[in-house]
């Protein structure tokens, strides 16, 4: 099978430092794993050790664009079994498992925040902020080293929008939606045709054909339905309308308009 072979981004896309670092043993992996991921032109997103299945070893990863394919997943773990069969970061056996960060996936990077805005996200604090560590609402983007929230059901008389101290964050999620489902499957979409077409399994597009940006959010606008269907015209031919007119034309007054 021919191995994927993702364009090589930008450097800076590749480096961007993660805002949340694991300590410990998950700590030793990543010290091995990010260096093989970079040179692959994938970028770690989180390693989690647990106890499943004996001590099993989890590590996302993505591309810069944040898409990942099975082929990504297999290829990056026959690079990676080796080198942490050398290095030897635990003394227990362990079970590898690559995946994709993930629908509902942690947000780990700067650039996240600002590729999900619009969609719902919880984040918890690693240092209290304005006397609370857990928020849940709209993510609005990120304003300097700040990451902007528009809560959800903030009390009465206070300012829905807060903003929070990225280095401060510990955690940080995207919420289950179905607007959320539908870009997942549109960046994956997107990836899969990239990916055949740099292999010579699919023709190029046209050079007049519109291609989406994967690292741009889709989520709706707030209010954007509701503005919609404000400036949609009101029916003009209904079967009301076609009933006045007639009796307009023989004569008949229409009681339903009233005096």
């Amino acid at each position: 099978m021919t191995e994927p072979t993702p364009a090589i981004p930008e450097t800076d896309d590749l480096a961007e430092p993660r805002l949340v670092i694991e300590p410990g043993v998950a700590a030793r992996f990543g010290a091995v794993a990010e260096p093989v991921l970079l040179a692959m032109g994938y970028r770690l997103v989180r390693i989690k050790v647990s106890g499943e299945a004996g001590c099993t070893v989890q590590i996302m990863a993505e591309r810069p664009d944040g898409t990942m394919l099975i082929d990504d997943c297999e290829a990056v773990s026959r690079a990676l079994s080796p080198v942490l069969d050398v290095a030897d970061p635990i003394d227990r056996a362990y079970r590898l498992e690559i995946s994709s960060p993930g629908i509902d996936r942690p947000l780990v990077r700067r650039s996240d925040f600002a590729r999900y805005a619009g969609h719902l996200v919880k984040i918890e604090m690693a240092v209290p902020h304005q006397g609370r560590k857990r928020f849940r609402g709209l993510l609005d983007g990120v304003d300097g080293d700040a990451v902007r929230i528009q809560r959800e059901e903030a009390p009465k008389g206070e300012d829905p929008l807060v903003m929070l101290p990225m280095h401060d964050i510990g955690d940080a999620r995207l919420v289950l939606t179905d607007e959320l489902i539908a870009e997942s499957m549109r960046r994956g979409k997107q990836a899969e045709r990239d990916l055949k077409q740099s292999l010579g399994l699919a023709p190029e597009p046209p050079p007049h054909a519109k291609r989406s940006d994967p690292t741009k959010s889709q989520a709706p606008k707030r209010g954007a339905k509701a503005a919609k269907a404000a400036a949609k015209p009101t029916p003009q031919n209904t079967k009301k309308h076609r009933l006045a007119a007639e009796r307009a034309r023989r004569g008949e007054i229409d009681t339903s308009e009233g005096d």
